[in-house]
């Protein structure tokens, strides 16, 4: 049975149909994402789901004592609380079964036969639901969501009145994981999360959460890695598709390439029956004719193909920007801080030193509140830095994507908003309006959208337009800041490209081509698989003033300080290691010392007593010199991408020790003896 299902829905805002006569199940162990272009009904159904909007037809219905979990992406919070009290609320259930084991205890005091066996038997039903419900471990658990969608123990004081929007958006997500519902049904989780933020997301989803989850999310990682199966809304429809969304993009490449054919060969059979009626409908077949156009008329209204969405892949031709000079931008030993809110200094960057080149492709990733944007500003010359010099290059035409739009017309339609503003970034240079038309089809405004006005669009179509008017202005550097928190996939994919690098074929794929941009390019993003397409060098902040310079895209430096956290970890458990065991000889020395000497025979059940001192001490040297080249190899990155050959070391590692100890042990004995 499943635990959450609507059939037969339908939805619609006046004359506009949103979901028209969808069914959805969400069955034990679910891992759902629903796709699909901005507007399409996504958050509807969620909401229909969650019983927060009623259909206007069909059926929603639950199975007995599910709880479903709804994250919006407006929640509701107490605003007096603090943050750690307002996450601790998600207990609440926990802690009425707290408060009524307490009084159990008090009337366990005073009571006594057969009053006292109900106490005791309600006090054990009592124990067993705290157990089921997390106990008194809720704290450590409490702590671990914060901490992992990156919030430091400094804010857990802070009143929810205090905190910004994206962090009461992080918060609203911590107290639904925290609540443990049988159904997640998640409206962009990652929305306010940084890199980390959502590759922990990702973890606490797999490995933690037991439940069903259904989720709306423009991060295609975090659907790649963590769902089962793919849900896409379109013109009103729901359209299933197994596995993750690299899967689902596969497979709706090669139906959409089949409806097409299909749609196609119907359309030229349309034309050849209308191409006979025209030409007999006044002769002798004029009869037959007329039957056909019945026919034909018939057909048509029954039973026509609907033409594919997305078929054609719009080639973008963006104009040339000039030739900028060799060195776009220099910062030298440049350090930034501010006064944080506690009086602290808070330092983004020090003694930062960096060089831009032309054609280079930087992406600048860290958590939320690093200073990225801070950075952007201080290369740009927008914002002083406290030390250190910054100098552009010559002959530069910047493009610079914020990520507000207040400058944005709002009474001009998407297409002369278009006109104007590339008129204004190239003077001299007039679009005409079927370019204008013609660039708005390429970032996915069909004709009617095209003549919306800017002001009434969403947030998400504002920034495609922006975007799309800043690509076309021949720019030879684009600093975009987040330049996909506000779009759907599918636009998304449209910007990542245009901007794509070109990667060469190699022995496993083969090759893909660049996009129409050939300039340089500075990106600020969360979006992992963005970065990776369009980015060859990467500027990590850490959020504590540090700097990393990595040549390369995400994947590879994600894969690289994996394998250096790997090592850290492997080197700090060899530390402990040591430390455990040469604690145990320490304890070994002194037991020795404090035991009566034993009989010459005692010491013939010893195999190590029949070694001569210097074959005894090889044998240490030997097992130590060993122990050291295996730990110089698992400090090797490398080393770490092959697991079998990391749990070979391992176990080698673990039985040397193991066997050095009663050599060290023979050997101290033999010390303290002569």
């Amino acid at each position: 049975m499943p635990l959450l299902a609507v059939v037969n829905i339908r939805l619609a805002y006046g004359a506009r149909v949103i979901l028209d006569g969808v069914s959805l199940s969400i069955e034990p162990g679910d891992r759902i994402g629903i796709v699909g272009r901005n507007g399409t009904g996504k958050t509807s159904l969620l909401k229909v789901l969650a019983g927060v909007s009623r259909p206007d037809q069909g059926t929603v219905s639950a199975a007995r004592g599910v709880r479903v979990g709804y994250l919006t992406q407006d929640p509701t919070l107490d605003p007096d609380e603090t943050l750690r009290g307002e996450a601790e609320s998600a207990f609440e259930h926990l802690h009425r079964l707290h408060q009524q084991l307490d009084r159990v205890f008090h009337d366990m005091g005073e009571a006594s036969g057969d009053e006292l066996d109900r106490l005791l038997k309600q006090q054990e039903r009592l124990e067993a639901e705290i157990e089921a419900a997390g106990g008194y471990a809720v704290d450590h658990k409490i702590d671990e969501v914060l901490h992992g969608l990156g919030f430091t123990d400094a804010q857990f004081s802070i009143p929810v009145r205090g905190l910004s929007g994206g962090q009461k958006g992080r918060l609203a997500l911590a107290k639904l994981l925290l609540e443990q519902p049988e159904v997640l049904l998640l409206d962009e989780p990652t929305n306010h999360l940084d890199i980390e933020g959502r590759i922990w997301l990702e973890h606490f989803l797999n490995d933690e959460f037991r439940g069903a989850v259904l989720m709306i999310s423009h991060d295609r990682y975090l659907l790649d890695n963590v769902v089962n199966k793919i849900v896409e809304t379109e013109q009103g429809r729901l359209i299933d598709y197994p596995g993750n969304y690299a899967a689902f993009r596969e497979t709706r490449a090669l139906r959409r390439l089949t409806q097409h054919r299909a749609y196609e060969k119907q359309q030229d059979r349309f034309r050849r029956e209308e191409e006979f009626i025209r030409r007999f409908k006044a002769g002798q077949r004029a009869k037959e004719a007329q039957g056909r156009l019945r026919k034909l008329e018939r057909e048509k209204d029954q039973s026509a193909l609907e033409r594919p969405m997305e078929m054609a892949d719009i080639r973008l031709d963006l104009p040339k920007a000039e030739r900028s000079g060799d060195i776009v931008a220099v910062a030298r030993g440049i350090s930034k801080r501010y006064r944080a809110e506690d009086g602290s200094d808070k330092v983004l960057f020090d003694d930062l030193t960096l060089t831009i080149n032309r054609g280079e492709r930087w992406g600048i990733i860290g958590p939320n509140g690093a200073g990225k944007s801070t950075l952007i500003r201080c290369l740009l010359g927008e914002t002083a830095v406290d030390r250190g010099t910054v100098k552009l290059g010559s002959n530069l035409k910047i493009g610079y994507y914020r990520q507000s739009h207040e400058h944005v017309a709002s009474d001009l339609p998407v297409f002369r908003f278009l006109q104007s503003a590339i008129t204004k970034e190239n003077p001299g240079v007039q679009w005409s309006e079927q370019q204008a038309r013609n660039l708005a089809g390429a970032f996915l405004f069909s004709g009617d959208e095209q003549e919306a006005e800017m002001g009434r669009l969403s947030g998400g179509e504002r920034s495609r337009a922006v975007m799309a008017a800043l690509l076309a202005s021949a720019k030879n550097l684009l600093v975009l800041d987040e330049p996909t928190n506000h779009l759907d996939i599918p636009s998304a994919e449209r910007l990542e490209e245009t901007l794509a690098v070109e990667i060469p074929a190699t022995s496993e794929s083969d090759a893909i081509p660049g996009g129409d941009y050939d300039g340089t390019l500075i990106l600020i993003s969360h979006d992992r698989a963005m970065i990776d397409a369009t980015c060859t060098h990467l500027l990590v902040l850490d959020g504590r003033g540090g700097a990393e310079i990595f040549a390369g895209n995400y994947t590879q430096w994600h894969e690289k300080a994996e394998a250096r956290r790997r090592a850290a970890e492997a080197e700090a458990a060899a530390r402990k290691a040591e430390r455990e065991a040469e604690e145990r000889r320490r304890k070994q020395a002194e037991e020795v010392r404090k035991k009566p000497a034993q009989p010459a025979n005692g010491q013939a059940a010893n195999p190590l007593a029949r070694l001569k001192i210097d074959q005894l001490e090889k044998r240490i040297a030997d097992t130590e010199a060993r122990i050291k080249a295996i730990d110089g190899q698992l400090n090797d990155p490398d080393v770490w991408k092959d697991p079998k050959k990391c749990a070979t070391l391992g176990d080698e590692r673990t039985r040397l020790v193991r066997d050095l100890e009663p050599l060290e042990f023979e050997w101290m004995r033999r010390a303290e003896e002569g």
